[in-house]
């Protein structure tokens, strides 16, 4: 910001880029995978802050804009994908009396309406459910599809059969061709009693009826969709050859009339004033209702007026949708626990005397991190009140407990797993076990990462054998995988193993004992030292101890080692810190010693090729299809040419994966050449 306080143009240009991957990230995992991790509320507010910073900046909209998007790209999946004939549209939200009433003077301005002029809209209960489109022809059901990212969708036309709202053949004279469009939705009893089946039989809990509905529905296996019990009911309607009136009250009526269920709510209105009364009318009898909504939508009623109206780029101008605030209820903290996460991440947990909170019976509550409680001040005992907005798990949005003499919650400092320091790094909120590979919470992860891929790459050590040779007691650091060769036997008589696969997994392990000392470092799984900050490091020391002595040096307060570590290009003060934390513990030093003691002494040495590539500066964007990014970095390196994070005027080559932004378009401008990952494949199959 400037010094007036307001945003300036690079600030804009910066959150606005902040702003696209927070939302696509949240799209990705709401739409795509069906496990949300903000709430309604909290993902409105960023879609918000986008809109507004564009509406005040329009020369900054940028071709990935959430304002351009609808829904989220088919993930990858087993269902076929489906094109739709006329695109399923996303709806502008509102969140207040003043919106709506402005949403209302705009549709007017725009069909050059006088203010005394009649204008109706419909109103109806905005259902949380997973939109879904049926295509009729001659009456019959011949496809089903989810919006996916409004432009294709998956194909769950077998799935919909199960649905028994669903008519497979419509009731009197429906038009050639109709596709009718709605949501796909569980009531809140049916979500409660499917999470209860899933808890009894051990599988994953739903987070809301949304999600368990999404997660039915997307099935490959149709007869698992069968013994969900999924609803519909239809709110519109996309291609049809003829449609049945002249406004949006007659064709919902016509839905009805063949057999199709609408909402029980839809009403017509002909005020502003009707429309607020019937947001009101609604919200009050949300607690009580059987199924989850979370607002109430609104659409002009005449259908001329809509197609003179048309779209913008994603919402029809025609139509808004006026959000719920999220629902609160108060209940008392009985305790708050600390689970340690894979990462390591200290997060703390309140257990709540049970309170329902929107239709769900709530008993947890994220307290997010050390500061969040610091802010609340809640202690085991404190009355809160907690809010739930649809999605995940709920959060504590007030103390309630006046302030009185009492101890505040005093955050551990240590690892409640496995006693090792708890610290959160300069500039961080986050509180993070330092016991890395000796940690139980940690452990198997790390193991998983230690012989994956981009480290040492075993063969034939997968998540499974991990887990169960973990479970055995054999593998609980990674010089413990070196050990493996001393069980062949015990492994062989393991059900389901054969000599052959367990020689290659043996010998695999075998083929690692002379590993690379970056891919042996970036394995440990040290915070912030991924694959090129480990390769980094090791073009400067070559041996992991003269590292080890520096780190240590450092974090004993060495400025000479910590100016020698920042002085390496790459390396910040966040690596040297961690760097220092993990050879600070006592634990990670006698795996360290262990792991080293079973492996020749690593090296880093790097044997370039002569290659066409070489001495030049590489930068790779977008999504590499057949290798990791680091992977291609190493390829790089190994090809004697500089891999770079930025494009410049220094950069001599892009590689280009598929969704490549504006590294692709600065490229083009500056003239630099540009490959797909197939011509760098050429690139390198030609070096050998």
């Amino acid at each position: 910001m400037n010094s007036d306080g307001q945003t300036t143009e690079a600030d804009a240009a910066n959150e606005l880029m902040r702003l696209a991957r927070q939302i696509a990230k949240h799209d990705r995992l709401y739409h795509a995978q069906d496990t949300p991790e903000i709430t309604d509320q909290e993902y409105d507010a960023l879609v918000r802050r986008n809109a507004e910073l564009e509406a005040a900046f329009p020369h900054l909209v940028r071709d990935d804009s959430p304002s351009k998007k609808v829904g989220h790209a088919v993930a990858a999946s087993p269902l076929s994908k489906v094109t739709h004939e006329v695109r399923m549209m996303s709806l502008d939200n509102a969140f207040a009396d003043e919106e709506v009433a402005e949403f209302v003077a705009r549709v007017r301005r725009f069909l050059s309406l006088a203010d005394d002029a009649p204008l109706a809209f419909t109103a109806e209960d905005k259902i949380d459910g997973l939109s879904c489109s049926l295509r009729y022809e001659n009456g019959d059901l011949v496809r089903a599809a989810t919006r996916g990212d409004g432009q294709v969708g998956e194909d769950v036309t077998p799935n919909v059969a199960h649905i028994a709202d669903i008519p497979q053949q419509l009731t009197g004279d429906a038009p050639d061709i109709f596709e009718i469009r709605g949501e796909v939705y569980m009531s809140t009893a049916d979500f409660l009693a499917l999470n209860a089946r899933q808890e009894e039989a051990g599988e994953k809990l739903f987070a809301n009826p949304r999600n368990a509905a999404a997660g039915s529905l997307r099935q490959k296996d149709a007869s698992v969709t069968a013994k969900r019990p999924l609803k519909f009911w239809a709110h519109g309607w996309g291609a049809a050859s003829a449609v049945p009136g002249e406004t949006q009250v007659d064709v919902v009526r016509a839905l009805e009339a063949w057999g199709v269920p609408v909402s029980p709510l839809f009403t017509r209105c002909e005020t502003l004033d009707e429309m607020l009364a019937h947001y009101e009318s609604i919200n009050a009898q949300r607690p009580d209702l059987p199924y989850e909504i979370d607002g109430v939508v609104y659409k002009v009623d005449r259908l001329d007026y809509q197609q003179r109206l048309g779209f913008v780029a994603k919402a029809p101008r025609w139509a808004i949708a006026r959000k719920f605030p999220a629902e609160q209820a108060e209940t008392t903290l009985e305790a708050i626990d600390i689970q340690v996460g894979r990462t390591g991440k200290l997060t703390p947990v309140g257990r709540l005397a049970p309170v329902l909170v929107g239709g769900v019976t709530v008993t947890n509550v994220t307290l997010h991190n050390r500061d969040e409680i610091q802010r609340l001040g809640v202690r085991p005992g404190d009355r809160v009140q907690v809010q739930r907005a649809g999605d995940v798990i709920p959060q504590v949005v007030a103390n309630l407990t006046p302030e009185v003499e009492r101890e505040p919650f005093t955050f551990p400092d240590t690892c409640p797993e496995c006693g090792s320091e708890a610290v959160a790094a300069e500039g961080e909120v986050d509180v993070r076990c330092t016991g890395g590979l000796i940690c139980p919470a940690q452990r198997t992860e790390r193991l998983k990462h230690f012989v994956s891929r981009g480290a040492l790459d075993i063969d034939g050590l997968g998540e499974k054998t991990i887990d169960q040779f973990f479970a055995l007691g054999w593998l609980e650091s990674p010089a413990d995988i070196f050990r493996l060769r001393k069980r062949r036997e015990e492994i062989l008589a393991l059900e389901g193993r054969k000599e052959k696969s367990v020689d290659n997994l043996l010998a695999s392990v075998e083929n690692r004992r002379e590993p690379d000392a970056a891919r042996l470092l970036f394995g440990l799984g040290i915070r912030h030292v991924g694959a090129v900050t480990a390769r980094d490091l090791m073009k400067h020391f070559h041996e992991l101890e003269a590292l080890r002595s520096l780190a240590e040096k450092a974090r004993a307060g060495d400025d000479d080692a910590t100016s020698e570590l920042t002085d390496i290009d790459g390396i910040g003060t966040a690596v040297v810190e961690a760097l220092g934390d993990f050879f600070h513990e006592d634990h990670n030093r006698e795996v360290w010693d262990d792991l080293l003691s079973e492996v020749s002494p690593p090296r880093y040495e790097v044997e370039t090729l002569d290659s066409p590539v070489a001495g030049k500066t590489v930068v790779f964007t977008g999504k590499l299809e057949t290798m990791s990014r680091d992977e291609a970095k190493a390829q790089a390196e190994r090809l004697g040419a500089k891999a770079s994070g930025s494009v410049s005027a220094k950069t001599d080559i892009l590689v280009a994966g598929p969704g490549a932004g504006s590294k692709l378009k600065k490229a083009a401008e500056l003239g630099i050449e540009v490959l797909d990952e197939a011509g760098w494949a050429a690139i390198v199959a030609q070096a050998g």
